[in-house]
């Protein structure tokens, strides 16, 4: 077998099992694991990110690169003859917002290329019964695509009762066994089951403590999303979309990105009978759904036509998505529309980040400080610049600065005063709060 990357050949392969899993929608696929060869893992290792945090053995891309037919070969050989041993993930925290924080795990970067190996066999399985509702972590789909489609249901259909649904930490609590089930109803392969099951089982360093969780899939690891993909499409989605709509009065939309998930309804009786069966029906696969951050609200598209003022957008109910805080306003043509913001929790995150990056670079010269600030601006304004959004952009622009400033007083006994940041500011000026999603409805 060629240890050589040959997308083409494997795109051939993925062809053949999309084919295989649309040809046969309700069967149990048995044989898959055998497409997994070394030109298979040589993709895969070319798919995996290379500049991620390392794991729990230290070990870089580039140095797993050093001998890399060597190492795949072996790889190949552990995966197939069931030998691997899945090792554990190294846990990170990061801010959530509210003093709470997000649990990542990073596995080594061997254990990435065999996930993302499995997972583009699974992805080529499900991508065949996944619903147009599913948005997270899929081939030509995006969270903007979700936002987008959302805005354009509101502008036609112009809005109505929202439900909002938080899972209890989803990616901790996510119950095993109820995951092979839903596995077991479409993949049989052995192989693939059982490198799933180690992933699953693997243990979880934290403070130097190894520990062995009986639920939850590390967030982070590159089989996570797509595992939850699969888990949510068949406890939410068909649950959805094939059993609960057709029993509604009025109509319906459900937007889904991973875990985050909101339903849109014309009648308040159905979006209250949804709720109330969805959280028997969370219960029934050990999800928990979150008391405070899922709620029902009613947004419509206001009557009046009265001049516009986002700050207190316009009295009417708000509700979140993926980082953004969507409300009714008007554009410049007087037409209502859904408009978004930077959530507050979300910008408070992004703002602490810049800060505790900051001080701990504070005696980097500036021009070096200023590349990897712009980077870093560049990256929010990618993200986050989106039509009227501007207000929010240049907020965050203004609390780069101040933090940068506050970083570079510190580092010295004569504090730098306003004038001196304006000259640097000046000399090494950071990008200005920019556009680069314009709305259709501006």
């Amino acid at each position: 077998m060629s240890g050589t990357s040959n997308p083409s050949s494997v795109s051939t392969k993925l062809g053949r099992i999309a084919e295989l899993a649309k040809r046969m929608p309700d069967a149990q696929l048995r044989t898959l694991a055998h497409h997994i060869d070394m030109e298979w893992l040589t993709e895969a290792y070319r798919r995996t990110r290379k500049d991620g945090a390392t794991g729990v053995d230290g070990q870089t891309a580039q140095e797993y690169a050093v001998n890399l037919q060597s190492n795949l070969a072996a790889l190949l050989d552990r995966a197939k003859s069931g030998t691997y041993r899945a090792p554990p993930v190294r846990r990170v925290h990061i801010p959530k917002g509210k003093g709470e924080t997000r649990a990542l795990g990073i596995p080594t970067f061997e254990d990435k290329v065999l996930q993302r190996a499995v997972a583009m066999v699974l992805e080529a399985v499900y991508e065949q019964e996944f619903l147009d509702c599913s948005y997270g972590f899929r081939p030509g789909r995006s969270a903007h695509g979700a936002l987008d489609d959302l805005q354009n249901h509101f502008f036609r259909y112009g809005g109505g009762w929202v439900l909002e649904v938080d899972f209890r930490k989803f990616f901790d609590t996510l119950d095993h066994a109820r995951l092979r089930e839903v596995l077991h109803r479409r993949v049989t392969d052995g192989v693939l089951l059982r490198l799933i099951g180690k992933w699953l089982n693997a243990g979880v360093m934290e403070d130097g403590q190894l520990n062995y969780p009986s639920a939850g899939t590390p967030q982070g690891g590159v089989i996570s999303p797509l595992l939850a993909n699969i888990f949510l499409h068949d406890v939410v989605d068909r649950w959805i979309e094939h059993d609960v709509k057709p029993r509604l009065r009025g109509s319906s939309r459900l937007f889904r990105y991973a875990d985050d998930v909101v339903m849109v309804f014309a009648n308040e009786a159905d979006a209250r009978q949804v709720l109330a069966e969805l959280t028997e029906r969370c219960e029934k696969y050990g999800l928990v759904l979150h008391p405070e951050k899922t709620r029902l609200i009613e947004s419509r598209r206001p009557k009046s036509s009265s001049s516009n003022n986002d700050d207190d957008d316009q009295g009417s109910a708000t509700f979140d998505l993926l980082g953004f805080t969507h409300f009714w306003g008007q554009t410049r043509s007087k037409t209502w529309t859904l408009k978004r913001k930077t959530a507050r929790d979300r910008f408070g995150r992004c703002i602490s980040e810049i800060r505790q990056w900051c001080m701990s670079n504070m005696h980097r010269p500036a021009p070096e400080q200023r590349r990897v600030l712009s980077q870093k601006i560049n990256g929010h304004y990618a993200y986050y610049g989106i039509s009227f959004n501007v207000a929010a952009l240049t907020r965050f622009l203004y609390a780069v600065i101040k933090a940068w400033w506050y970083a570079l007083r510190r580092r010295s006994q004569r504090r730098m005063r306003w004038e001196k940041m304006r000259a640097l500011l000046k000399a090494f000026p950071l990008p200005r709060p920019r556009v680069v999603r314009p709305s259709k409805y501006f």
